[in-house]
């Protein structure tokens, strides 16, 4: 029994000092090799790099700021709660830019404090660009509520959380539904603020927390309202992916490309007394190219405690009679349209005058051939009629 114990106690030593020693060997190889790190890169500021949190990133226009971001080499967070957006975008996205600290997608809802908090916690934010939103006109005056605690109370807590962790760059992504029904046209930025729809009131009052944060503290805050988003990425990697049960109330690009596909019978144009010359509704239609590029160049001119306020728009109305031709014109289908009542909520006519953001971000409007914008966006869609699967 003696002999048998003196055996069998070296190797039991023998055995935890090889674990050991292989396991320091693993900790030391790890070490050296260029992707580790004791804390993930997202968790420090860095010389030289912006670290710019996308709400809203998985969405139609986040994914496409996102897009222009990495391509400009920021560092990017997207926070997503994926109720509107796609998890194939971020996919797209992640499989552009590998590369270790370029991207993270961060699972989360705004609405939740104590999960915004954690996740300032625990990144080095240089600048948020304020994306998430529901953002159907005709869906606000249905749910209300929602709207306000979505829009309004959710960018309360993202304020809350820049001030709390010392983030002090804001660029808010808004609309010119806050201006309502001007008397006048073009729709300049000192234009009277009266919203209509739940949308754009409680767009307003967002805008409203944030300036009235802004008096007192050094934050450099861009609010930029636009106009209705059209167009996908040139590239052809990123489109308008909205979800089927909300076909009701999405973009008239969305309905029309559905007609073309022949997802829904035909398109329902909502509203033709309206005192314009065919009676539909005009709009200032934006490429998402522009828009992106309005949001990056109103990142690059913030400065601290200064405010800027912009439309970001053409300049240029366009009936929905004539969208629905520049759409049949695009994608080479008969599509049947059906007139029915207005929509609680619209009104008649609204663009924009984007002179001060042409003379003060030297921004201008590149894609405005409504024909050639739903031209790219038609190839996305035909490319992906499954929008980005199930993902």
């Amino acid at each position: 029994m003696d002999f048998g114990d003196s055996r069998r106690k070296p190797n039991v030593v023998g055995k935890f000092t090889v674990a050991v020693a292989l396991t320091v060997m693993c900790i030391i190889v790890l070490k050296q090799s260029p992707g580790f790190t004791s804390t993930s890169v997202f968790s420090r500021h860095e010389i030289g790099v912006t670290h710019v949190l996308v709400t809203g990133g998985a969405g139609y226009i986040g994914s496409h700021a996102t897009l222009r971001l990495l391509r400009d080499n920021y560092r990017v967070t997207i926070v997503d709660n994926l109720s509107r957006g796609n998890m194939g975008a971020v996919r797209v996205l992640q499989r552009l830019f590998p590369e270790p600290g370029r991207l993270q997608f961060i699972y989360a809802d705004l609405g939740d404090a104590k999960a915004v908090n954690k996740i300032f916690s625990e990144n080095a934010f240089d600048a948020v660009m304020h994306f998430a939103a529901v953002a159907y006109v005709g869906e606000s005056t249905l749910e209300p509520l929602r709207y306000y605690h979505n829009i309004t109370s959710n960018t309360l807590t993202v304020l809350e959380a820049m001030a709390a962790y010392n983030v002090k760059t804001l660029i808010y992504s808004s609309t010119c539904a806050t201006y309502g029904e001007p008397d006048t046209m073009p729709i300049t930025e000192a234009t009277p603020q009266n919203p209509i729809n739940p949308y754009g009131k409680a767009k307003k009052m967002a805008e409203d927390i944030i300036l009235d944060f802004s008096k007192r503290s050094e934050m450099a805050v861009m609010i930029l309202r636009y106009f209705n988003v059209i167009g996908s990425d040139p590239g052809g990697r990123l489109g308008e992916a909205p979800r089927p049960e909300l076909r009701e109330h999405g973009r008239i690009s969305g309905a029309c490309f559905d007609a073309a596909l022949g997802i829904i019978p035909g398109l329902k144009v909502r509203g033709t007394d309206y005192p314009t010359a065919d009676g539909t509704c005009i709009r200032d239609y934006i490429d998402v190219t522009d828009l992106v590029d309005a949001h990056v160049k109103a990142l690059d001119k913030a400065q601290p405690g200064k405010v800027g306020i912009y439309n970001v728009g053409t300049g240029h109305g366009r009936s929905v009679k004539e969208f629905v031709e520049a759409c049949k014109s695009a994608t080479g289908a008969s599509i049947k349209v059906s007139f029915l009542t207005r929509r609680p909520g619209d009104y008649a006519e609204v663009y924009s005058d984007p002179s001060k953001i042409h003379d003060e971000l030297n921004w201008t409007a590149r894609y405005t051939d409504l024909r050639e914008s739903l031209s790219t966006a038609w190839k996305w869609q035909k490319a992906h009629p499954n929008g980005y699967g199930s993902a």
